[in-house]
């Protein structure tokens, strides 16, 4: 007879697998915390996960019959902050409590608006031994809050009441041993979806991915599968991260400067990705206010965007 398989809700996710010792803490971390109230901090770059890990933390703890309610911090008002803060710590209705409140990006709420939220988040003391609880608190940061704060740009009273805990999200290309199990979960998650075969990866591509910088983490590397699914033809979808060398004649003392205009046109090309990329990440991939921060036209915009192979994603940080 068969032995049943046990699932664990953090391997089960697929995007939160990981071998790598820095995830794996993070991961024994949430199985601590996640059935208690304890506000938590996730830190991390744009793409390394931050709303997948909220989720998990939310579907694993008391919590979760009620909803995860996400607010973006990006471009808040004091008004509607106080307004949407303040519903979102009630609870559901027909419960005694609500469920998980996630503020995304909060580094990005300005000092007046982090005056206001000051104003609405339990102390930790006075909702002791009531059963009517508000929100558990996630709150998520590209930044680094401690500096941050001392720059004066955070305050500090708010830092210390949302960080209870930090979870502290590795980048990607700081875990590359994790990348060909990340990479058959997308590959086997989005042929699912589109009905198509699981593309196989030889080992000249899984040289690529692994060796690949990924500045867009792991929301990129899972755009990257889903372009192989589509498209198809694993040498097509990986060909924007394929960096040719320099090439060096027998006998010469360097390259040639034909390979050298090659190497200009690859780094340009590769600032480029950055700069759009870090665009549509502070835009929440708005693509109209991205065009306008990049000084370009929201046409010109879309066919870079397809030229380089960047897909939206609401899949979160």
């Amino acid at each position: 007879m068969p032995t049943a398989r046990v699932i664990d809700p953090l391997t089960e996710a697929g995007f939160v697998y990981g071998q790598d010792p820095a995830i794996r803490s993070v991961n024994a971390m949430v199985r601590e915390i996640s059935r208690t109230d304890i506000p938590v901090l996730i830190t991390g770059e744009s793409g390394a996960g931050k709303e997948v890990y909220a989720r998990l933390l939310h579907r694993l703890s008391g919590v979760s019959a009620a909803p995860l309610k996400k607010l973006s911090c990006t471009m808040m008002e004091p008004d509607r902050l106080l307004t949407e803060v303040q519903e979102s710590l009630r609870p559901s209705m027909g419960s005694s409590r609500a469920g998980t409140l996630l503020l995304d990006s909060i580094d990005e709420l300005d000092l007046t608006c982090q005056r206001a939220l000051l104003s609405l988040l339990p102390d930790g003391e006075a909702k002791a031994g009531s059963k009517d609880r508000s929100a558990r608190l996630i709150s998520s940061t590209r930044r680094n809050l401690e500096k941050e704060v001392e720059a004066g740009r955070f305050r500090r009273e708010l830092y210390f009441r949302i960080n209870g805990v930090t979870l502290r999200l590795p980048a990607l290309r700081g875990r590359k041993q994790d990348i060909p199990a990340l990479a058959e979960h997308f590959l086997m998650k989005h042929a699912g979806e589109m009905k198509k075969n699981i593309p196989v990866l030889n080992s000249e591509a899984m040289e690529l991915l692994i060796s690949y910088d990924w500045p867009g983490n792991i929301r990129e590397l899972e755009n990257v599968a889903k372009k192989m699914v589509a498209l198809g033809n694993t040498e097509l979808a990986l060909g924007d991260l394929r960096t040719p060398t320099l090439s060096v004649s027998p006998g010469s003392d360097g390259p040639r400067v034909s390979s050298l205009k090659v190497a200009a046109r690859i780094v340009s090309r590769q600032k480029e990705r950055e700069l759009i990329l870090k665009a549509l990440e502070h835009t929440r991939w708005n693509r109209k206010r991205a065009a306008q921060e990049l000084q370009i036209s929201y046409k010109s915009l879309l066919y870079k965007i397809k030229q380089i192979g960047m897909q939206a994603s609401e899949s979160g940080e």
